[in-house]
């Protein structure tokens, strides 16, 4: 590993290995598919050189199912996917959300629907932010627009993920996971071996020496059967996702005197900062939102803003997604525009100038 801040030079995925490896990842389970195949194999020699283990899958079904169990038993482990594999993992991830289970997810996200291409999209926001799978529950997600945020999120995502007992996720694209930046990688988190002492399974009695003191009866389950016992459950992860409200993280830029504020997160926010700047350079009023965490969604900060008389354009390299909890935040004060970069296009900043620009003249 690098020396203390000494920088390195890696891709946005390798960023994503190395911050969960610096976290304490103990196992990682993958199964290939573009654009996220780094990550896997930076992993199939980072893990067994640490003494931590690593599965190829025999499928996204199986990974995901595998990182459940090894949650259960209270280890720090990752997967991570591309969108249609993220697709085969959602009905383990409901399972991992409905039983309190800690595990961090990582998806790259590429074009679609269906196979789509290899290249960039957003269009996971909706399935990344609203549960996707079946039931009641939602993830915390991290949105990086940079490779060292990409490794300070996964850093940040194991604790998180076992302070909540909750599966944390983080949303990339093909342009996070393959472009190259020095980051700056922090010291590795030793393992706490009394880490969910409290809660993880750790086998039966039966295992245990003569004079050992037997251990608590434990069960973990997504399963409620008994009159209320539902209900009960889904009102403990509804109160644990209105706690999540005090962890929201976003980026302002030049938002103070703008009279239009452009909202856009992980790469397109990267790439409409640019475009923002151009357009302040020309003496346009602009400025740049962009929500770091995606649930929760900072929706208050966007709804001061519109307060004091803001108006919005979203941008996102999706049909338009982001934009519904947009209008949602701001619905009081005022609307947003949306401009789509369709899924199969390959964005610049310049491709963002005149639809801001419109935009901004629009009254």
């Amino acid at each position: 590993m690098a020396g203390k801040n000494e920088r390195i030079f890696v891709k946005g995925n390798e960023a994503i290995a190395m911050g969960a490896m610096d976290a304490g990842c103990r196992c990682f389970f993958g199964y290939p598919i573009t654009p996220q195949n780094d990550i896997p194999e930076f992993m199939s020699k980072a893990m067994p050189a640490s003494g931590g283990e690593f599965v190829q899958a025999e499928s996204e079904v199986a990974a995901a199912n595998m990182l459940l169990g090894a949650g259960a038993c209270g280890v720090r482990a990752m997967t991570s996917s591309s969108s249609p594999g993220m697709s085969l993992k959602q009905e383990a991830i409901s399972y991992m959300a409905g039983s309190d289970i800690p595990a961090v997810i990582v998806n790259m996200n590429r074009g679609g629907p269906g196979l789509g291409d290899i290249g960039p999209s957003q269009g996971d926001y909706y399935q990344s932010t609203r549960g996707g799978g079946h039931g009641d529950y939602r993830l915390l997600v991290l949105a990086p627009s940079s490779a060292q945020e990409a490794y300070d999120m996964t850093h940040q995502a194991f604790d998180l993920a076992f302070a909540y007992r909750s599966p944390v996720l983080i949303l990339g694209d093909a342009i996070i996971g393959q472009m190259k930046e020095p980051i700056v990688r922090c010291a590795p988190t030793l393992a706490d071996p009394a880490e969910g002492k409290e809660w993880r399974l750790e086998g039966t009695a039966a295992g245990l020496k003569a004079k050992q003191k037997p251990r608590a009866h434990r069960i973990i389950k997504s399963l409620f059967l008994m009159d209320g016992e539902l209900a009960g459950q889904n009102m403990k992860l509804q109160a644990k996702y209105n706690h999540w409200k005090n962890l929201v993280e976003f980026e302002t830029f030049e938002v103070k005197d703008a009279e239009l504020v452009v909202v856009a997160f992980g790469s397109i926010g990267r790439i409409a900062k640019n475009a923002v700047r151009q357009l302040r350079k020309q003496g346009k009023k602009v400025g740049l939102f962009r929500p770091k965490t995606l649930y929760p969604f900072p929706e208050k900060a966007l709804a001061k803003l519109a307060k004091e008389g803001k108006r919005f354009l979203t941008i996102e390299h999706n049909l338009g997604q982001m934009v519904d909890d947009v209008r949602l935040a701001v619905r009081r004060d005022a609307d947003s525009d949306l401009f789509c970069v369709y899924p199969g296009n390959m964005p610049s900043p310049d491709d963002f100038v005149a639809p801001i620009l419109r935009a901004l003249g629009r009254k």
